[in-house]
């Protein structure tokens, strides 16, 4: 018996022989995913008791090694880091310094970026290829309330943080949308999403192996790929962000007409498609509800909170709105001054309960200013319409939500402004119909210097991960500023107007 004390895991003692990864290289049962994951956590703990809460980061492929590494982890008792496999040296870097982690774990495909970068900060480095195995070593028992993840998100603060969830909060957070959406054994549900974030590590994958269901991965997104596992006809659940549906949409339109029917059948074996991490155009939820007859559930989320607000499973979904309060998750709009607003009008979204994070990792000030009393505030604003509520987007000009990343515009200008070229500069994000909103940046040039927006995107890309780089930017003998001298946003915005 896995006597590991997280529930997750001992779960899958009942679903041995049952599925729990397919990729394209075979099948890996829960049974596999255990022994496994024993083995890397005796690695990691190379005869130590217990890793007592070290971060230990981690970047794999989407396949196989990510669960057992993410597993092996936990049931050593660390703390996992999960890291993004297309972000550059620069900012792996930084997310593995302010972990603070004493281990770096890389599968073989990013050893030659990984591995100077352990060397560089003088910690620990293995190789998935190479873990040592101990599987006769006793594991430690791990309590609820230890810290089990530290996932990165931006800010409005610059540099992005580490969100701290227990292993009591992933519980939380799981439940809710196995009680939600009704998962069960019998699900299969196809992951192309990102595994450095909560979409795709607990909607997906800590959601499939809950319920003793089957997870498989693609190793990315391919429009083709997707639909010819639609057609395969053994997927019931899909998740993905509104960028996926546009492009799986625009597949759909160049195939031929009998090609399209047959690819609108396949999509009715489906019982649920979910769209999130962004808000889901009007047009996408029609055009994929008469392409599929699925009406796309719409939900919303954090980082910070896992998931607050869902479409119902089995009642009518309106494009536009997120729903109602998920079981166990309480939500309230208020005013500036945390007031509660009255019915019809609009507010910020505040949300408490089990599923909401601890703390910001070592940031005890941001945490502090994060939480009114014991209720999160997210920043985002909504209307509550009939008991369902439609977000009216942020408080903060300073987020941009491009292809269902969060990332923070004054991030990228601090990064901007270490450009010899560059005096000044304002990111802002243009609405754009696929992807959510593009960053875009307004920039202001040393006197006699030169730069082409390619030459920026090409030097950008070597600092920034790709989603970061502006893929539109204009140069301007000025920024427009306020009587203060702050930048306007708004004002800049309008400058990408075409």
């Amino acid at each position: 018996m896995a006597d590991s004390g997280i529930p997750l895991i001992e779960r899958a003692e009942k679903h041995k022989g049952r599925v729990a990864i397919s990729i394209m290289g075979g099948d890996f049962t829960y049974s596999q995913l255990l022994e496994t994951s024993s083995g890397v956590a005796a690695g990691l703990l190379a005869g130590q008791k217990d890793l007592k809460g070290q971060r230990v980061a981690f970047l794999t492929p989407r396949n196989f090694d990510y669960p057992a590494i993410q597993w092996g982890i936990w049931r050593a008792g660390g703390i996992a880091v999960p890291l993004c496999e297309v972000h550059p040296a620069a900012e792996l870097t930084y997310t593995i310094q302010d972990s603070g982690a004493s281990i770096v774990v890389s599968h073989p495909d990013f050893t030659p970026t990984l591995a100077p970068i352990a060397r560089k900060l003088n910690i620990r480095f293995l190789s998935t290829d190479r873990i040592p195995n101990g599987n006769h070593q006793t594991l430690p028992r791990v309590a609820s309330e230890r810290p089990a993840m530290i996932l990165y998100t931006s800010g409005t603060t610059g540099k992005p943080k580490g969100v701290l969830l227990t292993h009591h909060t992933l519980q939380a957070q799981i439940t809710t949308l196995i009680r939600a959406w009704e998962w069960h054994g019998d699900d299969r549900i196809l992951h192309v999403l990102p595994l450095h974030h909560t979409h795709g590590i607990v909607n997906v994958l800590c959601c499939a192996l809950w319920a003793g269901a089957t997870c498989e991965m693609l190793p990315r997104f391919d429009a083709a790929r997707v639909w010819q596992k639609f057609m395969d006809g053994n997927i019931t659940l899909f998740m993905a962000v509104p960028t996926i549906y546009v492009k799986l949409i625009a597949a759909w339109k160049e195939s031929t007409p009998e090609q399209q029917q047959t690819l609108s059948k396949a999509c009715a074996r489906l019982r649920l498609m979910v769209s999130g991490s962004a808000a889901l155009p009007a047009t996408a939820f029609h055009q994929w509800q008469t392409i599929t007859g699925h009406a796309l559930l719409e939900r919303y989320g954090m980082t910070e909170i896992g998931m607050a607000l869902s479409n119902p499973l089995r009642r009518e979904r309106k494009p536009g709105y997120v729903g109602a309060p998920l079981p166990g998750v309480n939500v309230r709009l208020v005013d500036e001054d945390g007031g509660a607003v009255p019915a019809g009008a609009s507010g910020e979204i505040e949300v408490k309960g089990p599923s909401v994070f601890q703390k910001y990792w070592e940031r005890p000030e941001e945490t502090q200013t994060a939480f009114r009393e014991s209720w999160f505030r997210t920043g985002d604003v909504a209307i509550e319409e009939e008991g369902s509520y439609r977000i009216l987007g942020r408080q903060s000009t300073d987020i941009i939500k491009t292809g269902g990343y969060k990332i923070s515009a004054l991030e990228i200008e601090e990064v901007l402004r270490t450009h010899s070229d560059i005096a000044e500069c304002a990111v802002v994000g243009k609405e754009d119909p696929e992807w959510g909103e593009r960053v875009c940046a307004a920039i202001v040039l040393r006197e006699g210097a030169s730069l082409s927006q390619a030459e920026l995107r090409k030097w950008g890309k070597e600092r920034l991960a790709p989603y970061k780089v502006p893929s539109n930017a204009i140069f301007v003998k000025r920024l427009p500023r306020n009587p203060m001298g702050k930048v306007t946003k708004p004002i800049v915005k309008k400058l990408f107007i075409s």
